[in-house]
């Protein structure tokens, strides 16, 4: 190595020359240190982002397929149901019925209404029936509860009576002769009202129909209904002899 020349002490220029080698390597460890702290940053700042959105996509839950519609979907209830059909019994007495049934009528029904829940009003067409004539008796069940229940108002569960007006002995029974068997479950919303017709031939009947039909004589006659077991209150009404020609 050259030695130092000047006019100072060599130590000082041996001094200087090591300061400079000093410098100049902590220099170069800087830089080294720089580059390869770049070189981290840039790796560290990457992969744990493209670990993130890898664990975020592979925990991010499939959207379930959508439920098939179902096209079996029951129809908003009517305020009315349906009437149709006919007693088959012997003496023709045609009396309307419900529509096709919606059930089985030995099925539990849902959401029940039970008889206590229910108004259950029975109306003649006319007050005075002439002998021959065909009475048309309409029954009106309301729901009387404060939510809406399912009930079978088809007439299999429905019936209407005429009796002698004590109430004393039964002259006729609509489910006799030609027991219906539809049944139609309405959904009632509270208050809602569902009337069903059913006519009368104006003879008498009994259980099977197993005894003759006979002409009702002319006199006044009580008459009530039943759903279920729920019965309306009886109502009056009178069959006179036809005008003498």
């Amino acid at each position: 190595m050259i030695e130092p020349q000047g006019p100072l002490p060599p130590e000082v220029y041996w001094r200087r020359r090591l300061l400079a080698i000093v410098g100049g390597v902590v220099a170069v460890i800087v830089v080294i240190a720089l580059i390869v702290w770049a070189g981290s940053s840039s790796d560290d700042g990457s992969d744990p982002t493209n670990a993130a959105a890898t664990d975020s996509a592979s925990q991010t839950p499939k959207a379930p397929a959508p439920a098939p519609s179902s096209s079996s979907q029951e129809p908003a209830p009517s305020s009315e149901a349906p009437s149709g059909g006919g007693e088959h019994g012997a003496g023709g007495d045609p009396s309307e019925s419900s529509a096709a049934p919606t059930s089985d009528a030995s099925a539990p029904i849902e959401n029940l209404c039970p008889d206590q829940s229910l108004s259950v009003v029975l109306y003649t067409d006319k007050p005075t029936y002439t002998q021959g004539d065909q009475p048309v008796f309409t029954i009106v069940t309301t729901n009387g509860s404060l939510a809406a229940c399912n009930r079978d108002l088809g007439k299999n569960a429905q019936n209407v009576i005429v009796r002698s007006l004590d109430g004393a002995r039964t002259l006729w029974s609509a489910q006799d002769c030609a027991p219906d068997k539809a049944v139609n479950v309405q959904l009632l919303e509270p208050g809602q009202q569902v009337s069903d017709d059913t006519t009368w031939s104006g003879t008498t009947s009994s259980p099977g129909c197993k005894k003759p039909r006979q002409q009702i004589p002319a006199g006044a006659y009580q008459a009530i209904a039943k759903v279920g077991e729920k019965e309306s209150a009886p109502i009056t009404f009178n069959v006179v002899k036809p005008a003498q020609q």
